[in-house]
């Protein structure tokens, strides 16, 4: 289905590539230092928002790590990560307005990765958000405004744009 109206193209917002770890330390730098490899961008820590004393977790506690992808390095990131899952997704992997989230059981997987002793073995989840242009007024800072529910991504049109852009087959 293309559109003559630009305005109705998807494309990808950002891609969060994320691993939690709970608890802070070692295991955690380790995290951090897969993200940088795999993606080539520094990492942030993420903190846990609440305190759940049987886990051992307090509030504000670096507990993961993430990295967010914008443009063309987003583009080639999901690329990458569709061919380890053989470009195949499931349809329970994508949400009501289109986004999708899968995950990657080790990074080794990704081409020209090898296993690092050291490091171990470390998955990650990566979620794709997808956009058209205009979504801007949503997140502007003077006079915000809702997407009409008219220029919204539906699930069924996310499917399609990840099928048609990455050749990927959704399985139902």
């Amino acid at each position: 289905m293309t559109d003559a109206n630009p305005m109705r193209a998807i494309s990808i917002a950002k891609v969060v590539v994320n691993i939690g770890v709970g608890e802070a330390g070692e295991k955690l730098l380790k995290a951090q230092k897969v993200l940088q490899l795999v993606t080539g961008q520094t990492p942030v820590q993420t903190l846990s928002k609440s305190t759940i004393r049987d886990w051992g977790i307090r509030r504000n506690m670096p507990i993961g790590a993430l990295v967010t992808l914008r443009g063309t390095k987003a583009d080639d990131f999901v690329r990458r990560a569709l061919s380890i899952r053989n470009n195949r997704l499931a349809g329970y992997s994508f949400d009501v307005l289109g986004n999708f989230s899968f995950g990657v059981p080790d990074y080794t997987d990704f081409e020209g990765m090898k296993y690092d002793p050291e490091i171990g073995v470390f998955g990650m989840d990566i979620s794709v958000a997808l956009e058209r242009p205009g979504y801007r007024i949503a997140h502007r800072r003077i006079a915000p405004r809702r997407i009409p529910r008219a220029h919204r991504i539906s699930r069924a049109e996310g499917i399609e744009f990840v099928r048609t852009k990455f050749s990927v087959e959704v399985v139902e």
